[in-house]
């Protein structure tokens, strides 16, 4: 052997021999380092032999011992087979090279292992702790001495040397380092430390030495035995206290400490069960949590009463072994008795099994509750490999649900939430939402469907899906929204006393089918209510043919009535004027075939004034909207309607403006203008032309937003809200989505181009215009009087027989006198003329209908090129109707620099088209519909 292996055998061999040596109270130092000494060579030489042991190493003849037992204690070979296919296993592992060994051992270790093998004398004497215990006695010539006899006898009655020494070998290990105190590892004996041993004057021993009186009196206890164990065990299974097996801690399990080690072992695997129902006891006791977290306990409760049974089952076999023992009988005869602590341990294996389970599911449901506590059970049966662990999860889970099935089915065919430790994954707000505006409050029913209750997803559990949820979720609030919001409560109680049923874990069919019913009921019964007694649809009509301005001939009629009065500034406005012009239009249109509840809804009023307004730009309409279709019509739904109407308006109010001014131009072309065209002939047919694409382009405006943008998204609504499985939810969000259709297509909600403010520039260029076309009809009609007033001067004076017209007279026709009256001063035009004369008056006409007209131009081509490249299609198919005779060159703006000097040299070349600047604050604020944002 190596050295490095002789070393380590001899340190082993040392601290064996150390930790079973025992020294003497009549032995000085000397002699006991002797003894020592020999006792280490004698071992050293024990091993040097190497004999060949009593038993031969035969693995057939041990897998033959092992099958025998087998088949005589069990009636089927079932467990020889079994052993077989193991032994063949075994034998084919080739890391193991003591398979005999192993099978002898475990076969030594069985209960009943057949009568002990009579060993002779010769085996006796060549066995070698059989040689350490002569090694250890005395010389022959020196035992009848008074000395060696006292040694003698302790030897034989010390319990300590014959546990150590014995034929049977070691059956204990020392594991208290203060009753024996490890030897150093080396060869050489230690020094003793002084004062050990005291003795007095006569030189006779006086007492123990320091360390000697550290040794405890328990070294010297015998081990209780394996019968007072299973005596104690019932006790300590149960978390109670025993004679041999206490707790100290709630946590912790005191064992003897001079037990041998596979007692110790069996006792780890009992102490385990213990200590887990302890603590579960204890938690069960407890009253934290809410319904659900109490359920848990109460079916945790179940369980440890069924744990408690078993081990009033195994208190029942224990003391009917106890009373069989037999003395003389191996152990007592425990294993003819059939209870011993490793069977214990089996019939304990699937208990402690549970209570493991219980105790992890405790430490995870810590802070948790409700939907979270349930989710966190269903994950040890859902995704868990062991059946056993499946199915335990299972039984706890038909105990832990029953609270949240029967909150769910409270709220399922109630739709009243019960909750009070909210456990339940629909919550209740209490503090109402703060809105845009900083209210709290919003009132109505829109507060009780979109801000009472509010479906919360971590308390989900897992054991549904969470489109099961939202449906469940959809069906409570319907049932509450019926109650409180439409007020049909008499219906709820019905359906409720009809419809409801018992919902438990397991039955998942049974409990969907009960949820699909529960969800067509509702939903119908709520659609019913909104159409037939709230009139939802006829509300979304009304909405779209007065506010959307769908109703042609209402409208004209409103703008022809009230066209005299909005020209006025705004402070000279009245409601009662208003009102009695709005009732005017609907009797004088088709509107009047409308119900009496949709027009009591119509109303007329203004914004907030601002100065230098006219009626124009304050006056708007509005239609009313209460509980419990304002759930559908939000507020948020009616500032958008508000904001449609007066972008409609404005463009309606500028195409009666052109249209009107080019009626009064086709209608002077025949008279007034035609008497005056060798002057005034050339700007007229400009002026025509200019009006005329600003006509069509209005028009082509209006075409796109009334039936390409409005039309088609009132298609697509009424779609969504005629399906048959149609929801509250589902007509909130198609009105939503109509209404955000409207404004992004419509060219007032776009997220890269600010269209609005463009088409408020071009609509205020065109009224601008018009202004100014009024303007040269003016002067026109001007110059066609002057003309005749010059002509009557002649015929007057033919008839008296003078001349008709004098040199003076053409000085004074052909260079009119600058006090003569200016007729341009009489009009309301935003653009006066501040020339004298009407040499400067008609150029000046002239330059501001150029320069109107080349602005209009400008601003659509600008239009014409953001539209080409918006991603719509409608929004791209609108400026190529505008521009189908390619009569616009579409330009595409360009940002501006970052720049400084981007900005100079862009100003200089004046090549960088620039973004329109946007009109007043208050002008764009009415435009949007937002009432008093200025």
């Amino acid at each position: 052997m190596s050295n490095s292996q002789e070393e380590r055998i001899d340190k082993a061999l040392i601290q064996l021999v150390q930790r079973q040596f025992i020294s003497r109270p009549d032995e000085d130092e000397a002699s006991a380092d002797e003894r020592f000494d020999s006792l280490v060579e004698s071992a050293r030489d024990t091993i040097d032999r190497q004999e060949d042991p009593v038993i031969t190493a035969d693995v057939n003849h041990a897998s033959d011992l092992i099958k025998k037992k087998l088949i005589r204690e069990n009636n089927s070979p079932d467990k020889a087979l079994r052993f077989s296919n193991l032994y063949s296993r075994l034998l084919s592992q080739p890391v193991l090279s003591q398979k005999w060994a192993i099978l002898y051992l475990l076969y030594q270790l069985s209960d009943g292992g057949g009568p002990k093998r009579r060993e002779t004398p010769e085996a006796k004497s060549s066995s070698p702790l059989s040689r350490l215990h002569k090694a250890r006695q005395p010389p022959i010539d020196s035992r009848h001495t008074p000395e060696t006899e006292a040694a003698r006898q302790y030897t034989v009655d010390s319990p300590a040397f014959n546990d150590a020494f014995s034929t049977d070998g070691l059956r204990r290990i020392q594991t208290d380092p203060q009753a024996q105190p490890m030897r150093p590892l080396p060869r050489e004996r230690p020094e003793r430390q002084d004062g050990k041993k005291s003795h007095d004057a006569n030189g006779e021993d006086s007492g123990i030495g320091e360390n000697a009186q550290a040794l405890p009196t328990p070294r010297f206890d015998p081990a209780p035995s394996e019968p007072a164990l299973l005596r104690d065990l019932p006790f300590t299974l149960q978390g109670l206290s025993s004679t041999n097996l206490q707790f100290t801690a709630p946590d912790t399990l005191k064992l003897p400490t001079t037990l041998p080690v596979p007692i110790i072992t069996l006792l780890h695997a009992l102490a385990e069960p213990s200590l887990l129902y302890k603590g579960l006891a204890g938690f069960v006791e407890s009253s934290e949590g809410g319904l659900v977290g109490q359920s848990l306990r109460a079916a945790i409760g179940s369980e440890l009463r069924s744990y408690l049974g078993l081990v009033a089952s195994l208190e029942s076999q224990i003391r009917r072994a106890l009373a069989a023992l037999d003395e003389k009988q191996p152990k007592n005869g425990l294993g003819k008795a059939g209870v011993t602590l490793r069977r214990c341990v089996i019939w304990t294996r699937e208990a402690a099994m549970g209570l493991r389970l219980m105790s992890l599911i405790v430490e995870k449901s810590k802070n948790k509750k409700g939907g979270e506590l349930i989710s966190t059970i269903h994950a040890f049966s859902s995704s868990h490999g062991d059946a056993f662990v499946s199915t335990f999860a299972e039984r706890l889970l038909s105990h832990v649900t029953r609270p949240f099935y029967d909150m769910l089915r409270q709220w399922t065919y109630d739709g009243e939430l019960s909750d009070p430790y909210l456990e339940f994954f629909v919550s209740e707000q209490k503090e109402p939402i703060e809105g845009e505006d900083g209210h709290k409050e919003k009132g109505g029913a829109m507060s009780v469907w979109e801000d009472k209750y509010k479906l919360n997803q971590i308390m989900i559990p897992t054991i549904l899906s969470e489109d099961f949820a939202k449906k469940v979720f959809l069906i409570g609030k319907s049932l509450n929204f019926l109650r409180y919001g439409c007020g049909d409560s008499v219906w709820v109680e019905s359906y409720s006393k009809d419809a409801s049923r018992e919902l438990r874990y397991g039955d998942t069919a049974a409990l969907e089918s009960s949820i699909d019913e529960a969800y067509k009921s509702t939903m119908a019964r709520l659609t019913h209510l909104m159409a037939e007694n709230f009139m939802l649809f006829e509300h979304l009509k009304a909405l779209k043919k007065y506010i959307l301005l769908g109703q042609g001939d209402f409208i004209q009629l409103l703008m022809e009535s009230l066209s005299n009065n909005l020209d006025r500034p705004a402070n000279s406005q009245y409601r009662h004027t208003l009102t009695a012009q709005l009732e005017h239009a609907i009797r004088s249109s088709n509107a009047q075939y409308d119900s009496a509840e949709v027009l009591r809804r119509l109303d007329a009023r203004m914004l907030e004034l601002s100065h230098g307004e006219t009626g124009w730009d304050v006056f708007t309409l509005e239609y009313k909207i209460d509980a419990p279709v304002d759930v559908i019509v939000t507020p948020w739904a009616s500032k958008q309607y508000l904001k449609v109407f007066n972008f409609l308006w404005r463009v309606k109010r500028v195409e009666f403006a052109l249209g009107s001014t080019w009626r009064r131009c086709m209608t002077g072309a025949r008279g007034v203008l035609g008497a005056v065209d060798d002057k005034l002939g050339k700007d007229w047919k400009k002026a025509r032309c200019c009006i005329a694409e600003m006509i069509h382009f209005v028009c082509q405006l209006q075409y796109y937003i009334l039936f390409e943008v409005i039309e088609s998204s009132w298609d697509q609504l009424q779609t969504a809200i005629q399906k048959p499985d149609c929801t509250l939810d589902d007509l909130i969000s198609a009105h939503s989505e109509y209404l955000t259709a409207i404004t992004r297509k419509g060219l007032l909600g776009s997220t890269t181009t600010d269209f609005t403010s463009q088409l408020h520039e071009l609509l205020k260029v065109m009224l601008a215009y018009k202004d100014v076309v009024d303007g040269l009809y003016s002067f026109s009609v001007s110059e066609f009087t002057r003309r005749q007033e010059f002509n009557a001067r002649i015929e007057t004076r033919t008839a008296q027989g003078q001349w008709g017209i004098t040199e003076r007279d053409e000085e004074d026709f052909n260079s009119p006198q600058d006090n003569k009256r200016n007729p341009l001063r009489d009009t309301d035009s935003p653009f006066p003329i501040t020339s004298t004369s009407e040499d400067d008056m008609l150029p000046a006409l002239r330059l501001r209908l150029a320069s109107l007209s080349l602005d209009f131009r400008s601003k659509v081509n600008v239009l014409l090129g953001d539209l080409a490249y918006q991603p719509d299609v409608d929004m791209r198919f609108l400026g190529v109707v505008m521009n189908f005779n390619d009569v616009y060159k579409p330009v595409r703006r360009k940002r501006r620099a970052a720049d400084r000097d981007g900005k100079l040299k862009a100003g200089e070349k004046g090549k960088s088209l620039e973004t329109p600047q946007v009109g007043e604050r208050g002008e764009r604020s009415k435009a949007d519909g937002v009432p008093g944002a200025r």
